[in-house]
């Protein structure tokens, strides 16, 4: 079994680029092995990258693992169970949003403090072992690294340092009524992919950190979207928005979490005992 202290999810805004090896100004990078395939309780993995950064080794995966003819709630249950069994104990999550909050523009980056889960995709776990303690979903020590990072590779865009994330299923973007019933709960962006991540690394007893580009504006705000604009993010910001995950993942600590006082014991017994 491959073995990684570390793992980065790749969302919408790195997926159309060969990550890491493309990303400029970072020659420390020595990728292990590539197109790392697994059996799991819940099929197939997602093909993976395993390289080294500063010494650890990182576990990456294009588009969350999402990929056709797969539920996108099973090739979480997929990635993180690989995850689990390599040990990874930090994860560094990308993706694109809507912006909900009028405030926001297409460009800008958010790091989610919190999220709402409105998605269907319910009862996706790794195993019920445990008891997820969700006060505080986000860790601290991650966000502050990723936050610095996109200070430092932002180009000038703004960058918030908190928000709340709702995610919705997709893969069609949200009516207006529904935006406007998002905006009521409010949050900031709408997306797909915070959950089940989220829940899943703490299941695993990892750290999870993520940031996010507002790739548009959300069904009803502001302006509505246009597809060329959408597709000058997607295929323009990518070596952007992986110089700050590579940035990010070889900081130092500088903030303590306790994200491994977020999971119990299950109080729930299953085996009829």
């Amino acid at each position: 079994m491959i073995k990684a202290e570390a793992a980065i999810i790749g969302g919408s805004s790195t997926n159309s680029i060969n990550f890491p090896q493309d990303v400029a100004g970072f020659d420390n990078i020595k990728v292990l092995e590539e197109q790392i395939i697994m059996e799991t309780p819940f099929g197939t993995s997602p093909p993976l990258t395993l390289f080294q950064l500063g010494g650890k080794n990182y576990l990456t995966v294009k588009f969350h693992g999402w990929r056709p003819g797969v539920s996108r709630g099973r090739a979480s249950q997929q990635l993180f169970w690989v995850f689990k069994e390599a040990g990874v104990k930090e994860i560094f999550s990308e993706g694109g949003v809507g912006a909900v909050n009028h405030l926001l523009n297409p460009r800008d980056l958010l790091l989610p403090t919190d999220y709402i889960d409105l998605s269907m995709r319910k009862d996706v776990s790794i195993s019920s072992d445990y008891l997820l303690i969700m006060r505080q979903p986000v860790c601290p020590r991650l966000h502050d690294k990723l936050f610095k990072a996109a200070q430092e590779h932002g180009d000038g865009y703004r960058v918030f340092d908190r928000g709340i994330y709702a995610v919705t299923d997709g893969r069609h973007f949200e009516s207006v009524a529904e935006v406007n019933m998002i905006k009521q709960y409010g949050a900031d962006v709408v997306g797909q992919s915070m959950c089940p991540e989220v829940y899943l690394a703490r299941e695993i007893g990892a750290c999870y950190g993520r940031i996010d580009m507002v790739v548009n504006y959300a069904e009803g705000v502001v302006t509505p979207w246009q597809h060329e604009e959408l597709k000058d993010i997607f295929y323009g910001q990518s070596q952007r928005i992986a110089k700050i995950l590579l940035q990010a993942a070889q900081m130092p600590d500088m903030v303590e979490c306790r994200c491994q006082e977020l999971r119990k014991e299950t109080l729930i017994n299953t085996k009829g005992e």
